[in-house]
């Protein structure tokens, strides 16, 4: 799903059900694509992209760009900065969520300082993997020298704590709207009771108003 803000695009993608992906998008001079990422607690994150430079020329789109610039920005559920950086027209960057939740994703190009890309637009490819998708199974395997059945079940043992980081942040996000609904419905009490009070004094003073009425008139 996709929604739109003044300056910027976001992107909502549920991590549970998509721990890797991979897509492409266009911005413009001073556009900024943000993503949403729900991830659970404790969880790598790795991100690689590349751009890409339309040729007016040429009429399609450059394989490279050299000197063009990306700045990724990285906020945790609390809007808490945990990543702001300058990389090149191709990069790589990772961080470790330490707070489940949305994390915001952000990449803007330094546009301004190149006159090529005045008035142009860039492709910009885009790689997320989360959790044991990060890692790297040959040069774990490499590195720990690790026969094939060992590394099989490194990576079910990977497996079987990420479904559990998961499960743990299904039941923070059911906690808190079980929290958030106790709240509304206790929200709704009040009010109904606030309703109830003022119709019940209302009336009371409509009476106390119509009996000084009729006395005044001498009807009782």
């Amino acid at each position: 799903m996709m929604l739109t803000a003044p300056g910027a695009g976001i992107i909502i993608l549920f991590v549970w059900l998509s721990p890797s992906y991979a897509l492409y998008f266009h911005i413009g001079e001073t556009e900024k694509k943000c993503f949403i990422e729900e991830i659970p607690d404790e969880t790598m994150v790795i991100g690689k992209y590349r751009t890409q430079l339309w040729d007016k020329q040429m009429g399609s789109f450059l394989q490279t760009t050299p000197g063009l610039g990306m700045h990724v920005e990285i906020k945790d559920p609390d809007t808490k900065i945990i990543l702001s950086r300058q990389y090149g027209s191709d990069g790589r960057f990772t961080f470790t969520s330490h707070t489940p939740g949305e994390h915001q994703i952000c990449l803007h190009s330094n546009s301004t300082k190149m006159a090529l890309f005045a008035g142009g637009k860039l492709r910009v490819h885009l790689d997320i993997q989360v959790g044991e998708h990060t890692n790297n199974y040959p040069e774990i395997a490499a590195k720990d020298k690790l026969t094939e059945l060992q590394l099989r079940a490194r990576q079910l043992l990977d497996q079987v704590e990420q479904i559990q980081k998961e499960q743990n942040y299904q039941q923070y996000r059911e906690e808190r709207f079980r929290m958030t609904s106790e709240s509304t419905n206790q929200h709704v009490l009040w009010w109904s009771i606030a309703q109830t009070l003022i119709l019940i004094f209302t009336g009371i003073w409509q009476l106390k108003h119509l009996k000084s009425f009729f006395e005044a008139k001498k009807l009782v």
